[in-house]
């Protein structure tokens, strides 16, 4: 028999906070908003083992990207679920499915953990049941501002106090942001170097530059390789371009010193050949 709606709003908190139920079903069903649309299309929460909470990745890539805000989502797990026992995550690279129902292996979170939620009269209409809705999405909002949470510079949600002043999506979507400036800065002007890119990328900081920096070189390694094992280029012989960002970012030698020896160093015998000394 269906709810009215009344009843399911009384019984929901815009918080997510109750605890009774299955711990990672509910950060499942949440993942969108604690890490933002794009990422959970890349990511689900798979499992809860012991105090790690399992996180599968689309690729080895977004686990990287996810390891840098770790300290951030667990804040915002902590803060909507209460998962105090969940102190790190863990990340799978590789293909997912998403799971149809969230299942937690044996002696994780949620044991013991049930709290009462508070019985609340049926309202009369939707009417009633959405202004009631607003009026305890409000109140919270209220009491976080009271306890000292501050707005998220870019959306505006609430950031626990102590935390950076971006929330968790907001911090993962401008990474994202940073990391296609920075490839495409490496490939278009590679002599820039950190120091260079870093004056045009807001907020990059060494430790991440030179994460996307390895990501890029060993993804253009492999262009120039497959293109070795096939023995041939592509039609644009785009490869050619690919090579020389890859020598001078791989080297940190400006172009003027990259002469043939040192591309020949660089891209060994087979590739070297390929690019520069099949005939036309």
């Amino acid at each position: 028999m269906l709810k009215r709606l009344g009843e399911a709003l009384a019984s929901w908190s815009p918080r997510g906070e109750e605890e009774g139920g299955d711990p990672l079903a509910r950060v499942s069903a949440a993942w969108p908003q604690v890490v933002g649309a794009e990422v959970a299309r890349n990511s689900q929460p798979v499992r809860i083992a012991g105090d790690a909470l399992v996180v599968a990745t689309r690729s080895s890539a977004w686990s990287e990207q996810l390891s840098f805000l770790s300290e951030r989502i667990l804040a915002s797990l902590r803060e909507r679920f209460g998962l105090k026992e969940v102190r790190r995550l863990r990340f799978r690279g590789g293909r997912f499915v998403r799971p149809a129902a969230a299942r937690v292996i044996r002696g994780s979170v949620g044991s013991g953990t049930r709290r009462r939620v508070r019985a609340r009269d049926a309202t009369s209409s939707p009417e009633e049941a959405i202004a009631r809705f607003r009026v305890d999405v409000t109140r919270a909002r209220r009491a976080k501002e009271d306890a000292g949470w501050k707005q998220c510079g870019r959306c505006a949600s609430l950031v626990p106090p102590g935390e950076r002043a971006t929330c968790a999506a907001c911090a993962i979507a401008a990474a994202q942001e940073r990391e296609r400036l920075v490839t495409r800065l490496l490939f278009e002007v590679p002599w820039l170097g950190y120091a260079g890119i870093a004056a045009l990328v807001d907020g990059l900081g060494r430790d991440e530059y030179e994460t996307i920096r390895a990501r890029l070189l060993a993804r253009w390694w492999e262009t120039l390789a497959r293109a070795a094992r096939a023995k041939r280029l592509s039609r644009d012989r785009r490869e050619r371009l690919v090579a020389s960002s890859y020598v001078i970012v791989k080297s940190g030698l400006e172009p003027e010193r990259i002469a043939p020896e040192t591309m020949h160093a660089v891209l060994g015998d087979e590739i070297f050949a390929l690019l520069y000394e099949v005939r036309e």
